[in-house]
């Protein structure tokens, strides 16, 4: 087992990677009260929910749960409610703890009800997909979604500790494997040539599940997020920077509807947008380009999105949490490995790229 920390000064908390971990030895100094709501979705509740309430229950912990449907298009406020409605039946008190078992959707929603639950109580994450594994379960980020865009209502909500498990990583289809591959190759893409060349390495081991392979780039991947997410906590500045592919990839998933497309196929189609749009500014070759198009390819991802209106596309990507004064600021690559927020891009060629990055 490995462990990192996300150092947030009194509110440091630890990030265990590894596979076969145990949960009520890894928890148990975690959790401050008694009482311990469960979220997790239908998928998982077969899979795990049972292991996990008889290992905090022989904590000596009250625990509840709650079983929500299982895909992004359920991120909605009409299922946060439900995760409200299972803490007041509970009577669970603000000593309680929301651990999210699941995904993205799960650990998003359960973050955020544990920040908004009588104004705030205890929250662990438990990610069982490698995208939340490398990506949303740390750095406290929370939220729903709204019809008109992707985490338009969230909250900021450290986690007292995230329990990442390679083990669990068995049952995930092949295609959420690849999907949570987007958010490994963007850390490489956005700050780490070396870790590139290590993908494209292993990238067959990974997508054969080789669980020490992916315990290394969860931690090089965690690694590089807890280091900005310390130095940036609130995205103010620097931590905008792990939205490389993400103002395209929302925009698709936006326009497609939730669930239609992975978040991570979304976002690998974004990073290639992203990719081809600081080649014909010229900050990156066009070998460059080619080598984020095929190492993206080798995770079985998308290059290119399904037709969309350009002016639906521009319309969802100006509701992007980046723009900011009516300006839009996109994540792009000033060389491949160092990445750059900026407002400065030419906006016509922009268009072309959105254009001619969608399948014909």
């Amino acid at each position: 087992m490995q462990t990192l920390h996300v150092e947030l000064g009194e509110r440091r908390y630890p990030i265990f990677i590894g596979s076969q971990l145990d949960p009520k030895t890894l928890l148990a100094p975690y959790i401050k009260g008694q009482q311990v709501m469960i979220v997790t979705n239908t998928t998982l509740e077969q899979l795990y929910l049972s292991h996990y309430v008889h290992d905090l229950e022989s904590l000596g912990k009250k625990v509840a749960t709650c079983v929500l449907p299982d895909g992004e298009k359920y991120k909605n406020l009409e299922n946060l409610n439900l995760i409200f409605d299972a803490l007041l039946e509970a009577g669970f008190n603000r000593d309680c703890t929301v651990l999210a078992l699941g995904g993205g959707v799960i650990g998003d929603m359960a973050g955020f009800a544990s920040a908004c639950f009588q104004r705030g109580v205890y929250f662990i994450q438990v990610p069982t997909t490698l995208l939340s594994q490398v990506d949303s379960s740390v750095g406290g980020k929370t939220g729903i979604n709204h019809p008109l865009g992707k985490n338009m209502i969230g909250a900021f909500k450290q986690p007292e500790i995230v329990m990442a498990d390679m083990a669990q990583l068995r049952t995930l289809p092949a295609r959420e494997l690849s999907a949570g591959l987007a958010e490994v190759i963007k850390y490489a893409l956005l700050g780490d040539l070396e870790f590139l060349a290590w993908l494209e390495q292993h990238m067959d081991g990974l997508l054969a599940g080789d669980e020490s392979l992916l315990a290394q780039a969860v931690y090089r991947s965690c690694a590089h997020k807890a280091r900005i997410v310390a130095n940036d906590e609130k995205e103010q500045g620097e931590r905008a920077l792990l939205n490389l592919g993400h103002t395209f990839g929302h925009a698709i998933e936006s326009y497609l509807g939730y669930g239609k497309w992975l978040h991570g196929e979304a976002v690998a189609t974004g990073m290639v947008m992203a990719a081809d749009l600081s080649q014909r500014m010229g900050w990156i070759s066009a070998e460059d380009l080619q080598r984020t198009k095929n190492i993206i390819q080798r995770a079985k991802l998308p290059i290119s999105c399904p037709k969309i209106p350009l002016d639906e596309f521009l319309s969802y990507m100006a509701h992007d949490k980046k723009v900011l004064n009516g300006q839009l600021r996109l994540v792009l690559l000033q060389q491949l490995g160092q990445a750059v927020i900026t407002k400065e891009f030419d906006v016509e060629k922009m268009k072309q790229v959105i254009l001619e990055n969608q399948a014909e």
